[in-house]
C-alpha cells in the first residue's frame, strides 16, 4: 500500500510518501516568516500552506519517484491545530481522494508524535511510555499497542516548548527559539542561578511550566546585567530547570508503570540535554529509550502517514465529511480512565 501522507496542523507544510511502512520521500517546509512576530500568525500559516502544498505533495512524488496515480490513500492531520491551517490540508486530501477515488484517514497529530520512532531501526516495543513535548503539547502516555493509549501526565498550564519559545524571545533570540536557547546554553555557568523545578515533590505525574516562564521574566526585570552579561548562564539555568521538571514525573511514572521503555518525541525531542538526560534514567533502570532523529521530532508528514497506513490496514476509513478540530483531544483515542 502507498500512503501520501500531508500535515499541516501549524507552521510546517509538510507531505510524504511511504510504502507499506517505509519511507520512500518527506519534505517539510518550515515558515520563518513568522519568526519577526514572535509566534505564528494563524492567518500567514493558512495562506502559505495554501501556496506551498501543491508543490510540496509534488516534490515529494518526484522524490519517491512514485507516479501520482500510483497513490492508494491519502493520510491527512484533521487536528488538533490551528482550524485555518488544518483546512488546506484536509480540503487538499479530500480532493485527491474524490478524484481518485481512494481511501481518506483522518489522524490525530498527537497519536502520529506518539508513534513517530516507529521509522526508526530500532522502534519501540509495547508497553511502552511515550513522553510527548512539544510547542504546543506535554503529554505522558502509556502504549499498550496501536490504538490503545492511557493518558498518565500532562502540563496544568503551559507547553514545555512554549516556555523554551518564550524565554528565547524574552532573551531577544526570536522565534522558534529553542534551538539557539540550547546552542547558547552550552557555554553557560550552570552555577549563576537556581530556577524551581515544578511539580518535584508532588503526587501524580503532571507537569507545570507557568511558573518557570515567570521566574525567569522577573529575574530578568529584576537583574539589570543579566541580559548584556549573563545571557547564556541564565539559559542554561533556565533549560536545567525545564529539563528537570520532564525528567522528574517521567521517571516516576516509568517506576510505577510496566513499561519496556520510552519514547520521547515533540519537538523539544530534539533538545540533546533532554535526550541524554532521560536516555541516561531509562537505562538505568533497564528500559531502552527511543526517539525519533532530531530533524524528525518536529511536525513532519510521515508520521501522519504511518498512522494512517497502520489505521487503514485496520479497515478504518473517513468519508467527505472529514472536517478539522483545533482542540481534537488524545481523549478520541484514549482508554477511558485516568491513574
Amino acid at each position: 500500500m502507498i500512503v501520501l501522507g500531508i500535515e499541516t496542523s501549524c507552521d510546517e507544510t509538510a507531505a510524504a510518501i511511504l510504502q507499506d511502512g517505509a519511507v520512500l520521500s518527506s519534505i517539510v517546509s518550515t515558515h520563518w516568516l513568522h519568526s519577526k512576530y514572535g509566534g505564528v500568525v494563524p492567518e500567514l500559516a493558512s495562506r502559505a500552506h495554501l501556496n506551498l502544498l501543491p508543490m510540496i505533495i509534488t516534490q515529494a512524488l518526484d522524490e519517491s519517484e512514485i507516479d501520482f496515480d500510483k497513490i492508494d490513500a491519502v493520510a491527512v492531520t484533521k487536528g488538533p491545530g490551528l482550524i485555518g491551517a488544518l483546512l488546506v490540508g484536509i480540503s487538499i486530501a479530500k480532493a485527491i481522494a474524490y478524484a481518485k477515488n481512494i481511501p481518506l484517514i483522518g489522524v490525530n497529530h498527537l497519536e502520529g508524535h506518539l508513534w513517530s520512532a516507529a521509522l526508526e531501526g530500532n522502534p519501540p516495543r509495547p508497553p511502552f511510555l511515550a513522553l510527548l513535548v512539544s510547542g504546543g503539547h506535554t503529554l505522558l502516555v502509556g502504549v499498550q499497542a496501536f490504538g490503545q493509549y492511557e493518558l498518565i501526565g500532562q502540563t496544568r498550564d503551559d507547553a514545555a516548548g512554549e516556555a523554551f519559545d518564550k524565554v528565547a524571545v524574552l532573551c531577544g533570540l526570536g522565534y522558534p527559539g529553542g534551538a539557539e536557547v540550547e546552542k547558547l546554553a552550552a557555554f553557560g555557568n550552570m552555577k549563576y542561578h537556581q530556577f524551581p523545578v515544578s511539580m518535584r515533590g508532588q503526587a501524580g505525574f503532571d507537569f507545570s511550566f507557568s511558573g518557570l516562564k515567570t521566574a525567569v521574566s522577573n529575574f530578568i526585570r529584576r537583574t539589570p546585567d543579566a541580559l548584556d552579561n549573563h545571557r547564556n548562564d541564565l539559559l542554561v539555568c533556565f533549560q536545567h530547570a525545564a529539563i528537570e521538571s520532564l525528567v522528574h514525573p517521567t521517571c516516576r511514572a516509568f517506576d510505577e508503570g510496566d513499561y519496556n521503555g520510552l519514547v520521547l518525541s515533540g519537538g523539544v525531542a530534539a533538545n540533546n540535554q533532554l535526550r541524554q538526560r532521560l536516555s541516561g534514567e531509562i537505562e538505568k533502570r533497564d528500559g531502552t529509550f527511543h526517539s525519533p532523529e532530531p530533524n524528525m521530532c518536529t511536525d513532519n508528514a510521515t508520521m501522519i502517514a504511518w498512522v494512517g497506513w497502520q489505521r487503514l490496514l485496520n479497515g478504518e476509513r473517513d468519508d467527505l465529511s472529514l472536517c478539522g478540530r483545533p482542540d481534537l483531544p488524545l481523549t478520541e483515542i484514549l482508554e477511558k480512565g485516568r491513574r
